[in-house]
C-alpha cells in the first residue's frame, strides 16, 4: 500500500467539516492585492511551462486523443493526494493496466472479466475494490452520456455563481446506484461542496480540463474559467493565508470560495490561474509558513505575513 501526503488528503480537507470554522484576519487590502498580482503574473510565467516542475498532470499529457485524456485525467486526479512520488508511483501502476487508450479501457470494462487487473492495486485507504467501482461508475458516465464532460454537463448552470451546484449534481449522480456499504472507499471520489467538502481533487480535474495553457488541457469547451474554484491542497492553504486571500482557518467551501473570491479580483475571467504555481511554491518548500527564519526564500516576501498558525483541519 502506497504512503502519501503531496495534497492534504481528503479525509483531512474534503469531506465533513467542522460546523464552527474559525475565522481570523481581515482578508488582503486592495492597495497590497494590487501589489501582489505582478509578483503572481511572474510566478506564473515561472510555472507555466511543461519542464517547470513534476507534477501528475504530466502523466495525463502523454495521451494525444483527448478522450484519452478525460479519463486518465479523473483517474490521475482521483489519486493526486500525499506524497509527490507515492501518488506517481500508484498513478503509474494504475494507468499501465488501463493501457494505450484508457478511454477504451474504461469502455469495456467488465468487473468480472477485469478486476483482478485492478484489486491488487491500493493507495491508502483507497482499495482495488474502490477503484473497481470508480472504472464502473466512468464507464456508465460514457454509456448514459458519452462523456464525463456531458455528464457533468447535466448539472451544470452557467447562472450559477461557480460550480459548486453542478459539483453537488455530478457527485450525486455518479454515486447513484453504488453500494457504498460494499465499498465505502468509493465515495471519497465524489465528495460535495454542500457536504463542506473542499473537493481539492475534483476542482483539480476541472483546472485541468477547462483551463488552456502550457499546463491545463483546455478540452472541455463548455465550462466557464471564470466558474472554476481554487483546488484547495496544503499548499494554497498555507499561502492563502500568508497572503490574507481568506479570513477562514478551516479547510472547506467555505475557504475555497473565500480564496476564490479574492483571486477573481486578480483575474475575474480567470481566478485558478495561480493555482499551479502557488501549489509548487509551497511543494518546494519557498513559502515561510510557520518558518519565518527562511523568509528569504520566499519570492512573495514582503507581500505575505507568515506567522505560527494553528491548522484546523477537517475529519
Amino acid at each position: 500500500m502506497f504512503l502519501i501526503s503531496w495534497r492534504l488528503s481528503s479525509c483531512q480537507l474534503s469531506n465533513s467539516i467542522k460546523p464552527h470554522v474559525l475565522v481570523t484576519r481581515s482578508l488582503l487590502s486592495s492597495v497590497k492585492l494590487a501589489k501582489v498580482k505582478p509578483e503572481l503574473e511572474l510566478l506564473y510565467t515561472q510555472y507555466n511551462r511543461v519542464e517547470s516542475t513534476i507534477d501528475p498532470v504530466h502523466l495525463v499529457r502523454r495521451y494525444e486523443d483527448p478522450v484519452d485524456r478525460e479519463i486518465a485525467g479523473f483517474c490521475t486526479a482521483a489519486l493526486a493526494f500525499g506524497r509527490l512520488a507515492s501518488i506517481i508511483t500508484s498513478i503509474k501502476a494504475l494507468l499501465k493496466v488501463m493501457g494505450s487508450s484508457p478511454a477504451v479501457f474504461v469502455r469495456r470494462f467488465d468487473r468480472t472479466k477485469h478486476g483482478n487487473l485492478i484489486r491488487p492495486l491500493s493507495h491508502r485507504w483507497t482499495r482495488g475494490e474502490d477503484l473497481i467501482d470508480l472504472l464502473c461508475i466512468l464507464r456508465r458516465m460514457q454509456e448514459t452520456a458519452g462523456s464525463i464532460e456531458k455528464f457533468f454537463l447535466r448539472g451544470y448552470d452557467d447562472k450559477a455563481g461557480d460550480v459548486g451546484p453542478a459539483l453537488d449534481s455530478f457527485c450525486t449522480r455518479a454515486l447513484d446506484g453504488v453500494d457504498q456499504n460494499k465499498t465505502p472507499g468509493v465515495k471519497y471520489f465524489f465528495p460535495k461542496p454542500a457536504h463542506g467538502s473542499a473537493c481539492k481533487r475534483l476542482n483539480l480535474y476541472l483546472r485541468w480540463m477547462v483551463r488552456c495553457d502550457k499546463i491545463d488541457f483546455g478540452i472541455w469547451k463548455q465550462v466557464e474559467t471564470a466558474k472554476l474554484v481554487i483546488p484547495l491542497d496544503i499548499h494554497v492553504f498555507r499561502v492563502g493565508q500568508c497572503l490574507r486571500l481568506t479570513r477562514y482557518r478551516s479547510a472547506g467551501w467555505a475557504m475555497v470560495r473565500e480564496i476564490t473570491e479574492t483571486l477573481r479580483k486578480l483575474d475575474p475571467d480567470d481566478p485558478v490561474k495561480y493555482d499551479f504555481s502557488l501549489c509548487h511554491l509551497g511543494m518546494q518548500k519557498l513559502c515561510c509558513f510557520n518558518q519565518p527564519q527562511v523568509k528569504s526564500l520566499c519570492p512573495l516576501q514582503g507581500l505575505c505575513q507568515p506567522g505560527v498558525r494553528k491548522i484546523y483541519r477537517s475529519r
